[in-house]
């Protein structure tokens, strides 16, 4: 569904040249609207520089450019192969060039075409094998072409024509938020250059200026909505007051099934504080994988139905929603208390049931996804909201369920470990508990760092834990997706293991096109047993509970941060099974041994913030920080600080009240998302 985007809702639809198909391909990789067409940020940049050939060696990558001196001949092959065959004259005198599949393009290299070649070159025969053909030339200086993400049916060139017609013709449905005080006290350009120079970098250094610039607008639009919470929190002088002693505190842990670490108590008590005091409690839960949240919540929860009022439950997924229904219901299955879930794939029947009973007072505690949010759900006395994943949902639809019910107290989860200083800063407008120490008899999870040539190792490893008939997870390297499709790399790796295992064990993949409902499907057979080894092209549903997993094995472990090998390496251990996690990298495998050596996120979260840094400008762009298109907290922490310190001194100065600016932005944060 389309995004509020600061009120500028023109469909995709309405720039030229983009008809019913083509909105529905771009649907398909979230764009929606005009503003999401021009901020589909390029994912990597390739810098076209040209090779000197003379001085290349056998089997080099060459980049040239020259015009096409020869009519290409095509050959065809079986299986559908075909091969183009050309000549083409540079600077360097004349080369051969072949090209396979690629026979759509005889037509248009015809004799003196210009054309960039890329690919390998064989010194012997003079020969370059091409990866690809460009047409234009290089100039003196190097090239930079924007590659994007893209689906199938839908080019790089396409999504690029598309961005580029939309600066063109639809300039006023591009929303500039920087205010101009800020514009002019750091000379930025305005929005429509700078998004330009991004899309069609004319050199690196343009394109390093105007992404500053960009990074800088989404961070304070970002950093005012906290900023802009955090006042309208500290005008709510009333919340909800209780009255939980200390005998409340023993009933409930007596109820809970496991003894708790000493980091659980002290959260537990930081919320029964704010729970029994005049304010309303705006706090965030930040928890290693597997350190024990949801035991917090739970008890969060029992004390807030003791106090006569209900609770919510917030999870990003059905699949998550339904896993802490049943351990809940569970917990609390010799009480009184009256647990419900509310899911988008139950019948009207059941919702209209469930909404009644919210209304009534029927229902202490329901359990859900961003249906909890509806317009349709009224409750009786809601005082307590818990999000799940707090970073899987924007600000605004976190607003909305704290909105449901009269001033309850809020209470966030996340299990990405972030270093208190940069956690202090993206939840300026919460406290924050925080559990390190890890529940009692959970063990570690072992790491072993492999080389690619050391995979017979690994799948011998693979195959011990299958004759135990326990479970693994395989996850395929990050795909860089330009013209084609990501299922590439998942479908061969599939091909591999069946190739090992296919015989005597089942396989299966899950991926990032597949419907939410197949992928659940899929992750409920693995919880079932039913799948022995699940391939992904994603990071599996954070929290989902496999209790007989005891594998994961990660390829090209390189190209992901380390803070998402963690959480990746999560997933395993979640039972009393002796669990391990192996990390199959190329390269860089010194960055991977913190990865052996501890299980500590927070450490390795540290860690991967002094790494990464900046993070390299022409890299796969990690996802999950926070929701930012373009910036990144870890990367980008000085120019957030910025952004922080500018939005909170605009957001306070009266005199900007009837700017047009802060009244978009606090209607996009009151809106619905």
């Amino acid at each position: 569904m389309p995004r509020n985007v600061g009120g500028s809702m023109a469909l995709v639809s309405s720039v030229k040249g983009i008809g019913p198909k083509s909105v529905q391909l771009l649907n398909k990789i979230g764009i929606y609207t005009v503003n999401d067409l021009v901020t589909h940020y390029p994912f990597r940049y390739d810098v076209l520089e040209r090779t000197n050939i003379k001085e290349a060696n056998q089997d080099d990558k060459v980049i040239i450019d020259g015009k096409v001196e020869s009519v290409p001949i095509l050959l065809r092959f079986k299986a559908g192969l075909n091969k183009l065959n050309f000549r083409l004259v540079t600077t360097n005198g004349v080369v051969g060039v072949s090209i396979f599949n690629r026979a759509f393009m005889k037509n248009n290299l015809t004799i003196g075409t210009s054309v960039i070649i890329i690919g390998k070159y064989d010194k012997t025969k003079n020969i370059i094998t091409a990866s690809d053909i460009k047409f234009g030339s290089l100039g003196q200086t190097a090239k930079v072409e924007a590659v994007y993400h893209c689906t199938s049916g839908l080019t790089n060139k396409n999504v690029a024509t598309f961005i580029n017609t939309a600066l063109l013709m639809n300039q006023k449905d591009i929303i500039d938020y920087i205010p101009k005080i800020y514009q002019e006290r750091y000379n930025f350009s305005n929005k429509k250059t700078a998004l330009n120079i991004v899309h069609n970098p004319p050199t690196i250094e343009k394109l390093k200026e105007s992404e500053i610039r960009l990074k800088y607008e989404e961070l304070f639009e970002f950093m005012f909505k906290i900023n802009y919470l955090k006042q309208e929190h500290k005008k709510e002088k009333t919340g909800i007051k209780r009255n939980i002693s200390e005998a409340d505190l023993k009933k409930c842990l007596e109820l809970l099934p496991f003894e708790l670490t000493n980091d659980q108590l002290n959260a537990i008590k930081e919320i029964m504080n704010d729970l029994n005091s005049s304010g309303r409690m705006n706090r965030i839960l930040q928890g290693d994988v597997g350190s024990g949240k949801t035991m917090v919540a739970i008890a969060s929860m029992y004390l807030n139905y003791l106090s006569g009022y209900q609770s919510a439950l917030m999870a990003p997924t059905e699949i998550l929603a339904i896993q802490h229904y049943n351990n809940i219901k569970n917990i609390f299955k010799d009480t009184d208390i009256n647990v419900s879930l509310l899911v988008g794939s139950q019948s009207k029947k059941e919702k209209k049931e469930i909404y009644e009973k919210l209304e009534d007072g029927t229902i202490n505690l329901i359990i859900g996804t961003h249906a909890l949010i509806q317009e349709e759900v009224t409750y009786q006395n809601l005082g307590l909201v818990i999000t799940d994943e707090q970073h899987r949902f924007g600000v605004n639809q976190r607003a909305l369920l704290n909105e449901k019910g009269k001033k309850p107290d809020v209470l966030y989860m996340s299990a990405t470990p972030i270093p208190r200083t940069y956690a202090l800063t993206i939840y300026g407008d919460m406290d924050v508990s925080i559990i390190k120490e890890m529940p009692k008899g959970r063990k570690p999870v072992k790491t072993y760092v492999k080389a690619d040539s050391e995979i017979k190792d690994v799948l011998e490893m693979m195959y011990e834990e299958l004759k135990e008939n326990h479970q693994i997870y395989v996850i395929a390297p990050l795909i860089e997706e330009s013209e084609n499709s990501d299922l590439t790399n998942v479908l061969e790796l599939r091909d591999k293991m069946n190739l090992a295992f296919g015989s005597k064990f089942k396989i299966d993949i899950v991926h990032g096109k597949m419907a939410s409902a197949a992928k659940d499907k899929i992750m409920t057979e693995f919880k079932e047993n039913k799948i022995n080894i699940l391939i992904s092209t994603t990071v599996i549903e954070v929290g989902v509970d496999v209790p007989n997993a005891s594998m994961m094995v990660i390829f090209d472990a390189n190209r992901f941060g380390l803070s998402t090998l963690h959480q990746l390496r999560g997933r395993v251990g979640r039972g009393s099974i002796e669990s391990k996690c192996v990390l199959i990298s190329k390269e860089d495998t010194k960055r991977l041994e913190i990865m052996e050596r501890t299980n500590d996120g927070f450490e390795i979260s540290e860690e991967d913030f002094k790494l990464r840094g900046h993070g390299d400008l022409f890299g796969t762009k990690q996802s999950g920080d926070m929701s930012f298109k373009i910036a990144s907290v870890r990367g980008d922490y000085k120019i957030l600080l910025q952004a922080k310190k500018d939005s909170l001194e605009y957001l306070l100065d009266e005199s900007t009240d009837n700017d047009e600016l802060k009244k978009l932005l606090i209607e996009s944060i009151n809106s619905s998302s």
